[in-house]
């Protein structure tokens, strides 16, 4: 098995686009790091180079503590499954996994056996006899992931290869792909755009923007300590509601105003010594739907944190409602609220926010200032 790890990578294309800038992780041996962000971010790219499959442009890269920046990608120990499988069309499910094996002529014998684990890992033994136009998607995403297994390469390399999947595939082809994971007890590098990939699959999320990463954190971490705006509205969803106000102090209290609302800051957060610089300015407070309440248990509770609403439409999503609504003129913010809501399109209510669980940003640098 193996660790990654990257020092001062940098990937520039022709023409001066830098894809990847100063890229510095330490990926441990047996973890699940996804790299996630939005479309052209630098992630796909960043796991090409690993791959061999893009030259690294500035720094070096190392697997299982060896410089790789040189080594050929059929010696770097690694596999890769891709978005499209990239399967043979004209073999049959154990002729495209074993496919790889015979190309570094293995024995026959040692070939079939590990055809054959691979399909019982994966539930494919009844398809080995198959050709790929045979299968659905999620037979060929199956096999695509038997011919890496085959392999036993120190990394496993991922990209995006649950994309092309209905939704209920996708979320069982995730939970079969931790299973996987805690089954081989080996690296996996994986790379999706899909932020709730991410949470439900990582040991650790890295978080990218414009081909540099943001942060890295486990995915509860990343929930609750964004350490910028980017992170904040990136995880979650629905993702978190982010408000411009001024912080006024009025006698020894500290209230976040914006439109005709006055949110009383709890004592911890108010005399936090790096919030004391932007009394009287401009911040953004960020407040995550599932922080506002409209039960009269928590109306009453949070008697300071209160702001009248105007609810413009709702998602029903089962056991939870998500609750559009609109503060003053300016201001559209999501509630996720227990399915009991009495909360319907047209309304004019009140909501509690949990202000003790509340981020602020500065606005210049989007920067977290205090959780």
């Amino acid at each position: 098995m193996a660790s990654v790890l990257f020092k001062h990578i940098y990937k520039r294309f022709p023409g001066g686009v830098t894809a990847v800038s100063d890229f510095n992780l330490e990926i441990k041996d047996k973890e699940f790091v996804i790299l996630v962000g939005p479309s052209g971010c630098g992630k796909t790219t960043t796991l090409r180079m690993i791959a061999g499959l893009e030259e690294i442009t500035e720094g070096e890269l190392f697997i299982d503590n060896k410089r790789v920046n040189d080594v050929a990608p059929k010696d770097r120990d690694i596999a890769m499954v891709f978005q499209n499988y990239a399967l043979y069309p004209h073999m049959s499910v154990f002729e495209n996994m074993a496919f790889g094996l015979k190309i570094r002529k293995v024995r026959k014998e040692e070939i079939k056996r590990r055809v054959e684990e691979a399909a019982r890992i994966l539930d494919i033994s009844h398809l080995l006899d198959r050709k790929p136009k045979a299968l659905s998607g999620g037979q060929k995403q199956r096999v695509a992931l038997g011919r890496a297994i085959v392999r036993e390469p120190k990394v496993f390399l991922l990209d995006e290869p649950l994309s092309n999947l209905d939704a209920k595939l996708r979320a069982t082809m995730r939970s079969e792909l931790i299973q996987l994971h805690q089954r081989l007890q080996t690296t996996f590098i994986y790379v999706t755009h899909d932020q709730v990939e991410a949470m439900t699959m990582a040991t650790r999320i890295v978080v990218m923007k414009d081909g540099i990463i943001q942060q890295v954190d486990t995915p509860q971490n990343l929930y609750d300590y964004p350490c910028n705006l980017f992170v904040a509205s990136f995880i979650g969803t629905p993702q978190m509601n982010l408000i411009t106000g001024v912080l006024k102090k009025r006698e020894n209290d500290v209230y976040f105003d914006f439109e005709n609302c006055s949110l009383k800051l709890p004592a911890e957060k108010a005399n936090a010594p790096e919030l004391q610089p932007y009394i009287g300015k401009e911040v953004i407070m960020g407040i995550r739907p599932e922080l506002l309440h409209d039960e009269p248990m928590f109306l009453s509770k949070f008697e300071d944190t209160k702001i009248p609403a105007h609810v413009e439409f709702i998602e029903l999503m089962g056991a939870e409602i998500n609750v559009y609504i609109k503060v003053g003129q300016e201001t559209s913010m999501i509630a996720r609220v227990s399915s009991r809501s009495k909360a319907r399109a047209g309304d004019n209510m009140e909501f509690a926010v949990d202000v003790s669980r509340i981020h602020i940003f500065d606005k210049d640098t989007e920067k977290v200032i205090i959780h």
